[in-house]
């Protein structure tokens, strides 16, 4: 199948380039202005009888051949992937490499790390340090009734 995609792919290059040729060499016509760029005409110029030489027929059969190239080209890829399983294989070897540790060469010795200076938890406040908040008042007594 590998095989199959590469030739095809070198095709599709081959065909660009023949297609980028064609583009290039053709001469414009001279209706072909502001007004073709936004609708004016733009029926005659696509469906009208006999419009065209030889080189805008060839244009458009080229470019249908990579427009198929393409999409036959992608859809070959995906199948290809997928029953090779690369991306499985690539995921093992990445599990594979995650667990073996890397060794230590044996010419080098190990550096010798600074000692970690503590870090302040409670921010100097003493470690006997609380947070008397006031107690609710009392309800106040009711006001005697005068008769």
């Amino acid at each position: 199948m590998g095989i199959l995609i590469a030739l095809l792919t070198f095709i599709l290059v081959v065909n660009c380039l023949f297609l980028i040729l064609l583009v290039l060499v053709q001469l414009p016509k001279k209706d072909a202005g502001a007004g073709m760029a936004f609708g004016a005409g733009a029926g005659d110029a696509l469906f009208g009888a006999g419009s065209g030489n030889v080189l805008t027929k060839v244009t458009k059969y080229s470019a249908g051949i990579f427009l198929g190239l393409s999409v036959l080209l992608s859809v070959m890829n995906i199948n290809h992937h997928k029953s090779t399983g690369s991306s499985d294989e690539l995921r093992r070897e990445l599990e594979k490499k995650a667990k073996v540790p890397a060794a230590m060469p044996a010419a080098t010795a190990p550096v010798q790390q600074p000692a970690a200076t503590p870090v302040a938890t409670n921010l100097g406040a003493p470690s006997n340090f609380t947070i008397d908040l006031p107690k609710p008042a009392a309800a106040p007594a009711p006001a005697p009734q005068k008769k």
